[in-house]
């Protein structure tokens, strides 16, 4: 985080609500929203950095992390109603906004509470999963595993198609005995799901694999030497081959639970460079993305996202190659 420049602001100042009226942006975005975008606007205009802005809001009492400060700014996380009020009402006086500015922008309002935003879900492809079930770590979808995190490593060819995908995950048992992952892929649009291939990395050796050519999916298990006792981490890796889809429009994952942290890189061939490459994140597959930045890729054709503390949503590099 840049330290602030510029301002000799200090952090005992007093605070108070302005007598003026805010810059026209700033105003409209405080009606229409979305909450993150206004956040993240009202604090450039008074021109603090989350540091001192957690710092004045210590100074009325209140109690939150820089990190969730960002968070918030960024989309990647919404305030929980009803705990986050008082923390919202808090950044208004600080930030010196009309009163409830911010908070009409949290979630719909009934009776003067302050309801949470439904949860977000995604649809499985169920006729695939269903030949699973017959394993019970398989069929409760990953959910005796917390991923702690996920590194994915995207080779694209000449012809602007996804070659591979190489994964790398941290897990921990939540509970005794899993000994299984359970991979789902998609393949892009006019991927032939049925000559795709999977490769066993460390950590692992492949099990039962099952196709779907209609919707280009595939699931297999990976299984690991060993059924995992409670609190115990694992590392594995794997490597799905599937290169015969079109121009491919980036790579995203679909987290369901909070993941501590997931690296995806895109390594270009030199003969088909993108023309640009932008950073995204989205609460669920119809949800307008958040949180997007502009990526450079570099001289050696690799570009990289990093998500901190990511999901549940959807996370990844969208391509865009004219």
């Amino acid at each position: 985080m840049a330290a602030d420049s510029g301002h000799a602001e200090s952090v005992n100042e007093p605070i108070g609500h302005p007598t003026g009226g805010l810059p026209t942006p700033l105003a409209e975005t405080l009606r229409y929203g979305p909450f993150h975008r206004a956040l993240r606007e009202a604090i450039a205009h008074r021109g603090l950095s989350l540091a001192r802005l957690r710092a004045h809001l210590e100074q009325l009492g209140v109690q939150v992390g820089q990190s969730t400060l960002s968070y918030w700014q960024r989309g990647l996380r919404h305030p929980e109603v009803p705990r986050a009020i008082s923390t919202v009402r808090a950044l208004e006086t600080v930030l010196r906004l009309p009163p409830s500015s911010l908070l009409d922008l949290i979630g719909p309002r009934n009776a003067n509470t302050y309801l949470p935003r439904p949860v977000a879900t995604w649809p499985e492809p169920a006729p695939l999963l269903a030949s699973f079930d017959s394993v019970p770590e398989a069929a409760r979808g990953n959910a005796d595993l917390e991923v702690l995190s996920v590194h994915d490593t995207v080779q694209l060819g000449m012809h602007r198609e996804q070659r591979s995908i190489t994964t790398r995950l941290v897990v921990r048992a939540v509970r005794q005995g899993p000994d299984r992952y359970l991979v789902v892929h998609r393949g892009d649009d006019g991927s032939l799901i049925e000559n795709a291939l999977v490769r066993a990395g460390e950590g692992c050796r492949q099990g039962r694999l099952r196709r779907e050519s209609a919707s280009r999916n595939l699931a297999v298990e990976m299984l690991f030497d060993r059924r995992l006792s409670a609190g115990e981490e694992h590392v594995f890796s794997f490597t799905i081959v599937d290169d015969t889809g079109g121009a491919t429009p980036g790579h995203h994952r679909t987290f369901r639970d909070t993941c501590g942290s997931y690296l995806v890189q895109l390594s270009f061939h030199r003969r088909a460079m993108p023309a640009r490459c932008l950073k995204q994140f989205r609460a669920s597959a119809d949800a307008t993305p958040v949180d997007v930045e502009e990526l450079v890729c570099g001289l050696g054709g690799v570009v990289s996202a990093y998500f901190g503390d990511v999901g549940p949503g959807i996370a990844g590099i969208a391509v865009e190659w004219s």
